[in-house]
């Protein structure tokens, strides 16, 4: 009886991937899916001044003014009013608002990995985030302060203090309204640091129905004087 012919043994040394072209595939895809995400993830310094400059002038190529700031917000889909604004200039130590110094960039898009627009609207979320966590707003409220007054004035002038008032507590302060009714009619045409800070120390703590409100509290004047407005406009609405 003929002996059967034995199979000859598979050739060990041929790599996996030739012997699994499923496998050799789905590595070839994810080997281009990482070089995408490193892409992605990767921080370039030099891309990060390249669009800076997209934004100068070549008489101030180390500062992004005005009208750069008015391109850079349309580019990023942003208005310039736009709180979120603000927590990017925080971000960046800004201390000018409508100016943003090359330093100032460098660090600021840096520390946010951001090199092109596309990187920078994924991060305004998270921006828009800080304004949730107490600690992170009440540094941007302080730091909001100094941002937006004249450098030449110690204190606010009132007009942009209202505009800053407005974009931070406007929509989380239930006094607000009647806040920025008391401050137009009111004697005060700036407002100082320790009101300013103490303005949002108001907002957390003291009720809307100011039953908590201490008349012996080391309160500003400018917020004792809220107090007594408000209840006597108070007093008017329930005679009427």
């Amino acid at each position: 009886m003929p002996r059967s012919k034995r199979r000859a043994p598979a050739d060990m040394s041929a790599p996996d991937d030739d012997r699994y072209p499923t496998k050799r595939l789905r590595n070839s895809t994810n080997s281009r899916r990482y070089s995408r995400l490193d892409e992605v993830s990767s921080f370039s310094q030099k891309k990060c001044l390249t669009w800076f400059r997209e934004y100068t002038c070549p008489d101030e190529p180390e500062v992004l003014g005005p009208e750069g700031m008015e391109k850079f917000c349309e580019d990023i889909g942003v208005e310039p009013e736009n709180v979120v604004m603000l927590v990017l200039a925080y971000r960046m130590q800004a201390r000018q608002m409508g100016f943003f110094s090359q330093e100032e960039w460098v660090r600021g898009l840096t520390d946010l990995q951001c090199d092109s627009i596309q990187k920078l609207q994924g991060r305004l979320e998270q921006l828009r985030c800080m304004l949730n966590d107490q600690h992170s707003f009440k540094a941007i409220y302080r730091y909001a302060y100094d941002f937006a007054r004249d450098k030449d004035q110690r204190s606010m002038d009132m007009e942009t203090a209202k505009a800053m008032l407005q974009l931070l507590l406007g929509k989380h302060w239930p006094l607000y309204a009647q806040f920025s009714q008391f401050l137009e009619q009111s004697k005060y045409k700036v407002i100082n640091k320790d009101q300013w800070c103490n303005i949002l120390e108001f907002s957390r703590t003291i009720n809307i129905d100011l039953s908590n409100y201490d008349v012996d509290g080391a309160w500003p004047v400018m917020l004792d004087e809220f107090v007594e407005w408000l209840k006597a406009s108070r007093d008017k609405s329930d005679i009427s």
